[in-house]
């Protein structure tokens, strides 16, 4: 069933719907903003005529009002919950009966200081090498000897419990408040236990050795390696020893299954789904309000899509979902060439999406994945720029990033913050030129002149300096979000105070923190913990705009 025609009052309803409409959508009333306009209300005419039992029913703008309140709904809530509900439940832990003995390799406690915690009813074990190694990287500013410090700590706290002698264990549930029922234990004796085939000098074999004594000397219990090293995975292996990697904080096993931030629509959607649609205008905006079985599955902020040759597309944001009814608004048209932002305009589906989240100013955090050259970098920069310039809305642009190398390390860099920081923000630079040359200002004077007012209201800042700060009325960009840890990536968004926007760009194919993969990447972290809230919005752009050779050589290489 082809979707209605858009409302030409504020307010006003529609109250039958056409056999048949045309294919091609009417001229869109010139928008109040030169910057947008509203996307066509109409859908593709390939559709079944409806029965002469359909109608719309009317809707006043007062129940309109209270149909697409921006508070999430009690489904939403409930999906988050349920969301939260699984993500604690920690895959290394397979209810079979038995207490198992988990001995932890050093690389977890400094991937996540809180991992002893994360087993439950099981018991954790400390080599003596693992604590050597924790105490061999306690110094310095990195978040490596932050994290060493923060396992030191919580060690000592959790020694004042230590009511008998230590080879029985210490109870874990009382820093935690029950969620670890088990015991610490920490090794207190040798094993003499020798591995001929491994020299006996290096740390990760002594630690092989530890878990060997382990499996001989305790024969009722389970004994299970977790670490972050591949190789220490791959001999403990060859040893018939047990291990597993750290998966607290792995999202997902397959990145493929992410979320994407959209929803292709059936092409027999609107048959079930537009049996009780109803329709209205507001603040300029075309809403729907939709009922059917798919409904329950749409996602806050999710966009939903429907595209048929030789008709108008739909694209539309859900706003709302309770059970099987979800309110729906149309997209602003960035793919039109007249409305741009910042001189840039949308030149693909996911784009005009990026974008309609990017401007949205109940929107406070926005991911945004995708290869190279998707325009994740120019969309963000000239949506910032014109919400900090022309509109006002925020004060400056912040701009940083983790500083991990692709090659090898060139060394220390001199000058200011800004100075050390700006060769790892080359691509900024790079679209910081194309901007300012669609600007407008002709003359060399001219460009000059734009590119120093617009560098003048960005700020490059270190990850190394965010704690302990807030941001106000900031619009704010983390570049390759993918190299961040959960843990850092909290602590920048926990950064953000009123009126300040975070936009996360990634590519999880291009991780380069070691010990890091798709699944446990905090950019993964945050798309799958953020969605479904009502501010904050996620998209996976799919296509390529740099250029053909770029887009050739992201397929094949």
């Amino acid at each position: 069933m082809p979707l209605p025609k858009a409302p030409t009052a504020k307010g006003s309803v529609l109250i039958d719907i056409p056999a048949e409409l045309p294919t091609q959508a009417p001229a869109p009333k010139a928008a109040r903003a030169p910057r947008k306009t509203k996307a066509a209300a109409v859908k593709p005419a390939a559709a079944k005529t409806p029965s002469t039992n359909t109608k719309v029913e009317p809707i006043s703008a007062k129940e309109a009002k209270q149909e697409v309140k921006a508070a999430a709904p009690a489904e939403t809530k409930e999906v988050l919950k349920e969301t939260t509900l699984a993500h604690r439940r920690n895959k290394n832990l397979k209810h079979d009966g038995k207490n198992k003995l988990y001995v932890l390799d050093t690389n977890v406690l400094l991937h996540d200081p809180t991992s002893i915690f994360r087993f439950q009813e099981h018991d954790i074990y400390l080599p003596m090498m693992t604590l050597e190694e924790l105490d061999n990287h306690k110094s310095g500013m990195t978040d490596v000897a932050r994290n060493a410090r923060q396992v030191s700590r919580t060690l000592d706290g959790i020694l004042q419990n230590l009511e008998g002698p230590i080879d029985k264990g210490i109870p874990l549930d009382t820093l935690n408040h029950g969620e670890a029922t088990g015991r610490l234990f920490i090794q207190t004796k040798p094993f003499d236990v020798k591995l001929p085939m491994l020299p006996q000098g290096k740390a990760d074999n002594q630690i092989l050795s530890v878990v060997e004594g382990l499996k001989e000397s305790v024969k009722d219990r389970d004994v299970v390696l977790v670490s972050k090293d591949i190789n220490m995975r791959l001999k403990a292996a060859a040893l018939n020893l047990v291990a597993e990697d750290y998966y607290n904080d792995k999202m997902i096993e397959d990145s493929d299954i992410l979320y994407s931030g959209t929803l292709k629509l059936p092409a027999n959607f609107w048959d079930e789904h537009g049996r009780n649609l109803k329709s209205w205008q507001k603040d300029g905006r075309t809403w729907y309000q939709i009922e059917g079985s798919l409904v329950p599955s749409f996602l806050v902020n999710q966009f939903i899509w429907y595209e048929q040759e030789g008709a108008t597309p739909f694209y539309a944001q859900v706003m709302s979902v309770e059970g099987n009814r979800a309110t729906v608004r149309l997209i602003d048209d960035y793919l039109n060439p007249k409305h741009t932002v910042w001189g840039i305009n949308a030149r693909n589906r996911e784009q005009a999406f990026a974008l309609n989240l990017l401007m949205d100013p109940n929107i406070d955090f926005v991911t945004l994945l995708g290869q190279a050259g998707t325009g994740k970098t120019l969309l963000t920069l000239a949506a910032g720029l014109t919400q900090t310039m022309e509109q006002r809305r925020f004060n400056e642009i912040i701009i940083t990033r983790a500083t991990i190398s692709v090659g090898e390390d060139i060394g220390f860099l001199p000058g200011t913050e800004e100075e050390k920081m700006a060769p790892w923000l080359g691509a900024i630079d790079d679209n910081l030129e194309v901007l300012n040359r669609g600007s407008g200002n002709g003359s060399d004077w001219g460009r000059r002149a734009s590119e120093d007012l617009i560098r003048s209201r960005i700020r490059i800042k270190s990850m190394s300096f965010m704690r302990g700060r807030t941001f106000l009325n900031k619009f704010v960009i983390i570049d390759e979000a993918q190299n961040l840890t959960p843990k850092q990536m909290k602590t920048l968004i926990t950064r953000a105070g009123p009126g300040t926007k975070i936009v996360c760009l990634g590519n999880i194919a291009q991780i380069d923190t070691p010990y890091l993969t798709e699944g446990s990447s905090g950019l993964t972290y945050v798309v799958d913990r953020f969605k479904g809230w009502p501010h904050s919005g996620h998209i996976t752009m799919q296509r390529g705009e740099r250029s053909r050779l770029a887009d050739f050589a992201s397929d094949a290489l």
